[in-house]
């Protein structure tokens, strides 16, 4: 009985954390927002220089510091680390630009893209096979995609670089073997000696955030590090409680509510043709939502099957 509500309880916490990982997520477009008299690179910059101060500290007070240094002893995993860097880097930063410049709809669409792209990512990549449900939800996304590209006569560049860098990050990020928090340690380390350069360079020149803008916005700009890792810590803790399957339903949390602060706060247009092919998109989500159900109670009945035979 006791273990019971034990699991019961973890199970619980793990729901929580993750849904306050994807709800903060969600808001940040009002985070970014409050920033926007400021060129997104130098966002980028003191996300990255506040994030490795932030996880730097908790890295210091967890006596986690030697993980780091055993993670590097390896030349295999400076490389997927650095790889992971490049792609992580490129995702926040479109995503800084694409909140400033009032592209928030665009954003949203590409982290509902994001589960189909890993599942096309898996075949492709890692040649595994789909079934018909999971090959219809896939039709489904690019005829979404189809319909905004041929209505507005481009390709939504923005949507699709931002799922394709964010699942291509997820996937590298399964070959190094480091927790989250000592994987954006890394990752923003090795960006350092660059974003500190970047920032001293507009800070002699006097075009630099420090100094020039309010103390209100200093600390924003600061507390983009906190913003940064904690939905992270809180996304770390609630995989490790609950199925990643429930963790991938709660995923949708995050674009649905920058979707919705896009159209109602900010008033970015939201058209038939928006409608349309969110429409086919949300479609296929919910198809490859349901096939992943299936799969997992398939396995589960499977599972215990197997321990009644025994």
């Amino acid at each position: 009985m006791k273990d019971t509500n034990q699991t019961q309880n973890s199970t619980l916490a793990g729901f929580m954390y993750g849904v306050a990982a994807y709800m903060l997520w969600g808001f940040l477009p009002l985070y970014w927002k409050l920033l926007d008299q400021l060129p997104a690179m130098e966002i980028l910059a003191h996300r990255i220089l506040w994030s490795f101060v932030f996880v730097c500290a908790i890295l210091y007070f967890s006596r986690q510091s030697q993980t780091c240094m055993e993670v590097l002893k390896d030349k295999s995993n400076i490389i997927r680390i650095l790889c992971a860097t490049v792609l992580i880097t490129t995702n926040w930063g479109l995503y800084i630009w694409a909140v400033t410049s009032n592209r928030i709809l665009e954003s949203s669409m590409g982290y509902y893209m994001n589960p189909l792209i890993v599942v096309a990512l898996g075949v492709v990549i890692l040649k595994e096979k789909l079934n018909t449900w999971q090959i219809v939800s896939l039709i489904m996304a690019a005829i979404g995609v189809c319909i905004i590209t041929i209505s507005y006569g481009r390709i939504p560049w923005v949507s699709l670089i931002l799922a394709l860098t964010f699942a291509l990050y997820g996937l590298m990020k399964k070959t190094i073997p480091v927790g989250s928090t000592v994987g954006l340690a890394l990752e923003t380390a090795m960006l350092m000696p660059f974003i500190l350069t970047y920032i001293i360079i507009r800070q002699v020149n006097g075009v630099g955030a420090l100094g020039s803008v309010s103390a209100m916005t200093t600390l924003i700009l600061m507390g983009s590090g906190i913003a940064t890792a904690l939905p992270l810590l809180w996304f770390s803790e609630g995989a490790r409680r609950i199925p990643l399957s429930s963790m991938g339903f709660l995923q949708y949390i995050s674009p649905t509510i920058s979707l919705l602060l896009g159209v109602f706060v900010y008033k970015e247009q939201f058209t038939q043709t928006h409608m349309l092919s969110f429409g086919f998109i949300w479609c296929g989500l919910i198809i490859y939502s349901i096939s992943q159900v299936n799969l997992m109670r398939k396995r589960n009945a499977s599972l215990s099957n197997i321990k009644v035979s025994e």
